[in-house]
């Protein structure tokens, strides 16, 4: 792990530095640096490009430049995998000789394997739905394996619940998903699980890439009267097939991120990314201010957003209620605004 290094040329303190160095244990916290030559280096690793992951990334760059971590402190390495998971080991691989003072993995399946990389570098990740049944943490008050971060709830309940008073007549909901991507399972038990409960009729559909998901939405379009995009990134790269094969069928589809609103479903309620991003930017600074990653509890974010896009209801003459039942105000996200 890079060290801080001063500019004093007393030997006295150059043996101390050494000293302490040769003590170190692979998850203690390092000095912020100042000057242009000893930038941190924060490496963010996606396994692809989309804009739940954009969201996720600009957040968390904008909270540490609120809390003094600006370009003058910190060099950032940004890397995607294209969805290859053999680049994405080969991207881990490559940290340690790039001398990463911190990696900062975006969701779980990347989490994961940095995880199972052992790296002598520090982790905090993005949006992880379950970091304890993901083998990530053994608790979320005690990360034991040099890595914590925040956590995305999903409220399964209160998505249907805004279904129910957008589309009232839905009684069926089809749900396609990649089963390789562990966000994307956990999200899809846990809404079956609260469907079956609420009296929904349940489809799936299962894709093992992005070419697959135009076929999957059409045959689900014609026997669901809704689609749900659980966490995927899978279907998020390919979010507008899902959504104009539904328009067609005149079939609303529900998300599990803002960014799948701004790309054409009809609502989502849900953590925004950005924030996300942002309040893990605050997990990385008491790091760098010499809190142990050990000793770092990982953070659940469940300040939900609700999310509606006014084009997509238009389309569907969906009519927005003026006073929603939802406890919080829906903000519309048409024309591709940032909610």
């Amino acid at each position: 792990m890079n060290k801080a290094r001063t500019s004093s040329t007393v030997v006295v303190a150059l043996l101390i530095a050494i000293l302490s160095f040769s003590c170190e244990k692979k998850s203690e916290a390092i000095a912020v640096t100042t000057g242009t030559q000893n930038k941190l280096k924060i490496a963010l690793v996606q396994l692809s490009q989309n804009p739940s992951f954009t969201d996720m990334q600009e957040g968390f760059i904008a909270g540490m430049e609120e809390l003094g971590y600006g370009s003058d402190k910190v060099e950032y390495l940004q890397y995607d995998a294209g969805g290859s998971i053999s680049t994405l080991h080969h991207i881990l691989n490559s940290l340690e000789s790039q001398k990463v003072d911190l990696l900062v993995p975006l969701v779980t399946s990347v989490t994961q394997a940095a995880v199972s990389k052992e790296l002598d570098i520090p982790i905090i990740f993005i949006s992880v739905t379950d970091p304890v049944e993901a083998g990530i943490m053994a608790s979320l008050q005690t990360p034991d394996k040099n890595a914590t971060g925040t956590c995305n709830v999903v409220p399964m309940e209160e998505l249907f619940v805004l279904a129910k008073e957008l589309t009232p007549h839905i009684r069926s909901v089809g749900i396609i998903y990649d089963p390789s991507l562990p966000n994307s399972v956990i999200t899809v038990n846990r809404a079956k699980q609260y469907l079956g409960t609420a009296g929904f009729v349940v489809a799936e559909a299962i894709v093992t890439n992005s070419s697959e998901v135009q076929s999957a939405a059409r045959t689900l379009a014609t026997v669901a009267d809704a689609i749900y995009v659980p966490i995927d990134s899978t279907i998020l790269s390919a979010i507008s097939q899902v959504v104009d094969i539904a328009l067609e069928k005149g079939k609303p589809v529900y998300g599990s991120a803002p960014s799948m609103v701004t790309s054409g479903a009809l609502a989502s309620v849900s953590v925004s990314e950005w924030e996300t991003g942002r309040q893990t930017a605050a997990l990385a600074h008491q790091y760098f201010e010499g809190t142990p990653i050990e000793q770092i509890p990982a953070k659940i974010v469940d300040n939900f957003l609700y999310t509606v896009n006014g084009d997509t209801a238009k389309a569907l003459n969906i009519t927005i209620p003026a006073h929603s039942d939802a406890p919080v105000q829906l903000v519309d996200v048409s024309a591709g605004a940032r909610p």
